[in-house]
């Protein structure tokens, strides 16, 4: 049989080879690492976390835990290894990413049914069978490509950033404690206090700050699930108390008393010596970042291993050009996966990834779709991105607003979340995959 050529080692990539691999599929994984990087990446290793190490919410009251659960009980790689190296978070799965990356990358290179070939697609294969998973900072020459692909489609982009990492050690403990919202859990954040005064003073700091040169950029631009903490800054005076800096379920053991703002920080990796700022991602130019960041009491003596930064994303007009499974409409043989869909999450990303390559290898094998339903989280995503009613199309997480209603009515709405949850990890336990 010949291999599957599948491009770009991301989440959506790696899930989707694991998955044919897994089916007696043989795949031939296309990935310009490590001789050529994006601007977002730093290691040589596959899946990797280039923004949050944290994979989101895992209740299944919550739409991404439900979403985890599901790849959980399908076999997903990425859930695997995330579940194997994750460090406390609270509520959410986080992960050591470094950890995580390499051992998503060992399980793929470990594959007898996979080969990988360190190269740079330039261009699609002319024949066989092709999974695009290149992900929203596919090279120029590759998107160029695309491009001829759907001639007549208009080109879609969004604006997207990282928050910055300091170390443990310099963070100031005696102007800063553990906690997690409402003492839910473990105490697994640092939350970082500042007064009204305090946040008034960073707050206009932060407004006027020296930002990097984004070429064609603008604060209307930017994906809402991750916007830089300086535009939300900009909005008002009391943005940021609703958002990243929200004290809500916190409360300082010094007072006995909720702060006006807090900042919190999370483990990023499994030794705990390194810290993300929570929301804070930014297109500040690194010295600004510094300066501004470190009016923060806790952080004043900061030490900063990364900085924020910004980068272009691309993705598809999916309605109008991939159907349920991420098929190219009219060339079948060629699906894409992954950011470049439109979906918008690491998970995210590693289900459309899954979905994929599960009804690929069905095909290939001479069988029926599953056709994962829109009650389960998977089949909902699938049939969002390719929805052709769908006319502002934007990249989007996944969340109960896609998923039918129950049809009877339940009291509260973590309540009904949690029976839509249960009904779709039903259908999920049917299914014959």
């Amino acid at each position: 049989m010949q291999p599957v050529v599948i491009i770009g080692a991301g989440l959506a990539g790696c899930e989707a080879a694991w998955q044919l691999a897994q089916r007696g599929i043989p795949v031939d994984l296309w990935e310009m690492k490590p001789s050529k990087m994006t601007p977002a990446h730093h290691t040589q290793w596959y899946g990797e976390l280039v923004c949050s190490n944290s994979l989101r919410s895992d209740q299944l009251e919550n739409a991404v835990g439900l979403l985890k659960e599901e790849l959980r009980r399908m076999g997903s790689l990425i859930l695997q290894c995330a579940d194997g190296h994750r460090v406390e978070a609270g509520g959410a799965l986080a992960v050591d990413r470094h950890a995580f990356a390499q051992a998503v990358t060992a399980q793929i290179k470990g594959h007898p049914l996979i080969t990988v070939t360190e190269k740079e697609a330039e261009g699609l294969p002319e024949t066989g069978e092709v999974i695009v998973a290149s992900g929203p900072l596919t090279s120029p020459a590759l998107s160029g490509e695309i491009a001829k692909l759907f001639p007549n489609s208009r080109s879609l982009n969004f604006y997207d950033a990282a928050a910055p990492l300091v170390t443990f050690e310099s963070v100031d403990m005696e102007s800063a404690w553990f906690a997690s919202r409402y003492d839910k859990g473990t105490p697994d954040y640092i939350n970082c206090p500042l007064s009204e005064e305090e946040y008034d003073a960073f707050w206009t700091q932060l407004c006027g700050a020296e930002e990097a040169e984004v070429h064609g950029f603008e604060d209307k631009q930017v994906f809402e699930g991750c916007m830089p903490v300086e535009v939300m800054a900009r909005r008002g005076r009391q943005t940021l108390c609703f958002g990243p800096l929200k004290p809500k379920g916190l409360r300082d053991p010094k007072t006995g008393k909720e702060p006006f703002a807090v900042i919190q920080l999370r483990r990023d990796n499994a030794e705990g010596s390194i810290y993300n700022l929570v929301g804070f991602q930014t297109h500040l130019k690194w010295p600004e970042q510094k300066r501004v960041f470190s009016m923060i009491p806790a952080l004043k003596n900061a030490q900063f291993v990364r900085y924020g930064v910004m980068h272009r994303n691309t993705y598809l007009d999916s309605p109008r050009l991939l159907d349920r499974y991420y098929r190219v409409k009219g060339e079948e043989r060629i699906c894409f996966a992954g950011q470049i869909t439109g979906v918008e999450g690491y998970v995210e990303s590693a289900a459309s990834g899954f979905l994929c390559a599960v009804e690929l290898a069905r095909r290939l094998q001479g069988r029926p779709p599953v056709d994962f339903p829109q009650e389960t989280a998977v089949g909902a995503l699938a049939l969002y991105v390719s929805n052709e009613t769908v006319t502002d199309f934007q990249p989007m997480n996944v969340n109960f607003g896609i998923i039918p209603p129950l049809g009877y009515r339940v009291k509260g709405k973590r309540n009904k979340n949690a029976e839509l949850s249960k009904r779709a990890l039903d259908i999920v336990a049917g299914l014959d995959l």
